[in-house]
């Protein structure tokens, strides 16, 4: 699994290069998802899934950007990594720190069998975060990683960063976030996924929440590359996640883009979440 981590790595750098001399421009193709698709979207995707295929240890990979997984020859390997490229690719214009995310899986694509995962920031630095049995934060200097040492959440925090467009949002979630804000939590949300849910862990407490919503009733957030791997992050950080009633990594997937709602915070934050939404 160390060489999984040590390629992303070796990823992120590349990746970082080619976010400052490719084309943003949209391409005619969208993902599966129906997202237009970046030059640097489909790039990404592209060294993300050779560089993984090329070890021993990976049996498969998963993309975002593609319909379906791509299996190794490799009968005895054991991990299958699942990811999104390029989180937050539409902020890349507006020179916003977007991310790309990934999730280990142990032989089977499914929440219990995520055994570690990851996110790495392109913004002023190039960071990455990675949780196995604990949160580890990783900064790289323009030659080496270096260990920044672990994250952890307070029980309470101070941010509120509210995803999804408000007009569609029920009157029982507008509710709620309005009296985070009533009690002085701060407005943080970038559109960027990784960003926002970067920030909470560093200021050590918050909640990110993307709800069910009338345009998207079954949320807009993809399981296996995004919702699976940041909330065993979150739970290693000592935080919660749920879909609003049920515990994020105990879901189960009918297909690799499958989506839910989301809910990831710190425990006071997610308890008033849970007793809205039960």
């Amino acid at each position: 699994m160390n060489s999984i981590i040590e390629t992303m790595r070796e990823c992120a750098i590349q990746i970082s290069h080619l976010l400052k001399d490719t084309s943003t421009q949209y391409l005619e193709s969208s993902n599966t998802s129906g997202d237009m698709q970046l030059e640097v979207d489909v790039l990404a995707d592209q060294l993300i899934e050779k560089s993984l295929l090329e070890l021993r240890c990976v049996k498969g990979v998963c993309s975002e950007e593609k319909p379906v997984a791509v299996y190794n020859d490799y009968p005895d390997a054991p991990y299958i990594v699942a990811y999104d490229p390029l989180d937050g690719s539409s902020l890349v214009d507006s020179d916003l720190t977007i991310g790309t995310i990934f999730g280990i899986y142990d032989n089977e694509l499914k929440a219990p069998a995520l055994i570690a995962s990851g996110y790495i920031l392109y913004g002023p630095r190039l960071e990455m975060v990675v949780a196995q049995t604990q949160v580890l934060h990783y900064r790289y200097n323009g030659t080496l990683w270096r260990n920044l040492g672990a994250l952890q959440l307070n029980h309470k925090g101070k941010i509120n960063a509210p995803g999804g467009t408000q007009k569609h949002w029920e009157h029982r979630h507008k509710t709620l976030i309005d009296s985070f804000f009533a009690e002085g939590y701060r407005l943080r949300y970038s559109g960027g996924m990784v960003p926002d849910l970067h920030q909470i862990l560093i200021k050590s407490g918050g909640l990110f929440s993307y709800p069910a919503t009338s345009d998207a009733p079954k949320g807009k957030l993809r399981k296996l590359f995004e919702v699976f791997p940041l909330a065993f992050i979150y739970e290693k950080a000592g935080g919660e996640a749920i879909d609003g009633k049920k515990r994020i990594l105990e879901l189960d997937i009918d297909g690799i883009h499958d989506t839910t709602p989301c809910f990831l915070g710190s425990p006071s934050e997610i308890e008033r979440v849970r007793k809205v939404y039960e």
